[in-house]
């Protein structure tokens, strides 16, 4: 873990990248409209919708904790639930301020440590809700586009490339993660060339050593692999959480619409847009896809909304989903950090070594 603690500033550019962008999104919308009327018209929304929305959010976070501690369980590990929803506050907040979502797992596994969580264990598991996580997602959407597809091809031609590039990604994803689990020499071909390639760009010093690290990893997946398959009961599970999950997270616009008083469209059709514009902007290079969330929300909401509505409808929106709930987890990992950082001051305590971040 130590090489994560070494790029902490990594965490912290991100950070200051992150509210860069988040200037430059507000600026772009907010410029020309009028600030004051802007909030008048989110005050007037219905507070109960609101709090579905958040609530929701809250579920959607506490759905990987679920998730987190069903498969420790699986290995005979028995974590509070709590502490698996403090690791998925703890995974929100750092994939929202990375690009491509990419800081959360490694936190997770970073903390996961510092909690004496056998290390091949943790990523393991973290490894396995990844792996239902592109599951769960590209199938949600399958579903949604068949009993919508009508309605996706008439209102979200405007988003196809993006969504056509999330799709990609995302299959291709799945495909490595499959390899690693069951094609070990595909892998390590793969892996072995994409090293070299990176060596002989000066982005990988030491090759041989990263190579050697990454084929442990992949015999320690391999190895569990086993397990699971005879637990298929587990990944079952797994996947039933994780769809409620991106239901939780899908449902908040239609909050916000219900909140605006709005009744025209019903759920689904609102669930479907949402799928396909998280999955269009979720795997792309920007912290909390900042901008292209906003943007694709402008886009694709205004057959939901009129057109002065439509700007009230994504600052809620988006503060409901993305905002409050960053600065909450950012919250919780401060608190988590001083415990941490307690905990290791008492000299009653022992565990694995290594700095806080």
């Amino acid at each position: 873990m130590k090489s994560l603690l070494d790029n902490k500033k990594k965490y912290i550019g991100s950070l200051l990248f992150l509210i860069l962008l988040i200037g430059i999104t507000f600026f772009i919308f907010l410029k020309d409209n009028d600030l004051k009327m802007l909030w008048q018209t989110i005050q007037q929304a219905n507070s109960i919708y609101i709090a579905l929305g958040i609530l929701a959010m809250f579920g959607f976070i506490a759905c990987e904790g679920l998730n987190l501690k069903v498969i420790f369980q699986s290995f005979g590990k028995q974590i509070p639930f709590l502490r698996c929803y403090k690791y998925a506050f703890i995974s929100f907040y750092f994939s929202s301020i990375t690009p491509g979502s990419s800081g959360g797992q490694p936190m997770q596994l970073y903390y996961m440590n510092k909690d004496n969580i056998n290390l091949s264990l943790s990523s393991l598991t973290i490894f396995i809700i990844v792996f239902i996580w592109q599951i769960a997602e590209l199938g949600f959407n399958f579903v949604m586009f068949v009993l919508n597809h009508t309605f996706v091809l008439k209102h979200a031609q405007g988003m196809g490339i993006l969504i056509i590039y999330g799709i990609v990604f995302n299959l291709l994803l799945l495909t490595l993660i499959l390899l690693a689990v069951f094609s070990k020499t595909i892998l390590k071909r793969f892996l072995t060339w994409g090293i070299r390639i990176l060596s002989k760009m000066k982005i990988i010093k030491h090759p041989e050593q990263v190579l050697q690290s990454i084929n442990h990893q992949i015999a320690q997946y391999q190895s569990n692999a086993q397990h699971m398959k005879n637990n298929s009961t587990v990944l079952w599970k797994v996947l039933l959480i994780t769809l409620l999950q991106l239901s939780c997270q899908y449902v908040v616009p239609f909050c916000v619409y219900k909140a605006f008083g709005f009744h025209q469209y019903n759920i689904l059709e609102m669930m479907t847009i949402q799928a396909l514009l998280s999955l269009a902007v979720g795997s792309l290079p920007l912290p909390g896809a900042v901008g292209v969330s906003e943007g694709g929300f402008m886009m694709l909401y205004r057959i939901f909304f009129t057109s002065s509505m439509l700007l009230p409808a994504m600052m809620l929106s988006r503060g409901i989903s993305f905002y409050f709930m960053l600065l909450f987890s950012g919250a919780v990992v401060i608190l988590v950090q001083l415990h941490t950082q307690k905990r290791q001051s008492q000299p009653t305590h022992t565990g694995l070594s290594g700095n806080p971040l």
